[in-house]
């Protein structure tokens, strides 16, 4: 799962990326509401979830939220706010957030409260994916080839994820840093290789439908 924080607290913005990538989670970080909001426009798809401050510079998160409901952007939104009137909560709940968070709060809520945003059924998200002979359940995190079950790592499982999702289409290298790892990744960095070859290993004679497509990225195909 990928999710978007939009928060201007660096102090908190970071402390929240590190918490949540320890949980699993891939994570990036904007700290402008215009620039948050410009983000998942043009990144729909990538996101799981977003965490978005209501007081924030260019845009406030109110305004930023309406604007993706606007554009039917259905992607779950969790609020974040010093405020904890009730006129606040309504206001954000009906510009278009999912839950509201009032500052501060136990990282140990935020997860429950992420959990249970992550656990409604989206339509455009598949809970089982098959693509050939693998089988994917995003719920238990869990990947089986042929019925024999795969010991992924957490990255190596998200990036299986990534191209079974994607299956058929070739895939840049930006494209899948900018999706299993994070944007400020270093794009000349071989990492991208590097877990390709060890995911290909772990499909053992099926590692070569993981295929190279040259100057182009990575198809996965059966």
């Amino acid at each position: 799962m990928k999710i978007l924080v939009i928060e201007d607290n660096a102090k908190l913005a970071n402390s929240l990326k590190l918490g949540l990538e320890q949980e699993g989670y891939a994570v990036d970080l904007l700290f402008d509401g215009e620039m948050g909001e410009k983000r998942l426009e043009t990144h729909r798809d990538m996101y799981d979830l977003v965490i978005l401050d209501i007081m924030l510079p260019g845009k406030d998160g109110v305004s930023v939220c309406g604007a993706w409901r606007e554009k039917n952007i259905i992607t779950p939104v969790l609020m974040l706010t010093a405020r904890d009137t009730t006129d606040d909560k309504v206001l954000g709940l009906d510009a278009g957030a999912d839950d509201y968070l009032i500052k501060p709060f136990e990282f140990s809520e935020l997860l429950a409260r992420l959990r249970a945003l992550l656990r409604r059924p989206q339509a455009l998200v598949s809970e089982v994916l098959l693509v050939g002979p693998l089988i994917l359940d995003s719920a238990k995190k869990q990947v089986t080839l042929s019925g024999r079950s795969l010991a992924l790592t957490l990255r190596e499982y998200r990036l299986l994820e990534y191209f079974m999702r994607h299956a058929g289409q070739v895939l840049s290298r930006d494209q899948i840093l900018a999706a299993v790892w994070d944007f400020s990744f270093d794009s000349f960095s071989n990492v991208v290789d590097v877990h390709v070859k060890n995911l290909r290993k772990k499909l053992g004679a099926y590692g070569k439908h993981l295929q190279t497509v040259r100057g182009l990225g990575y198809r996965l195909e059966f």
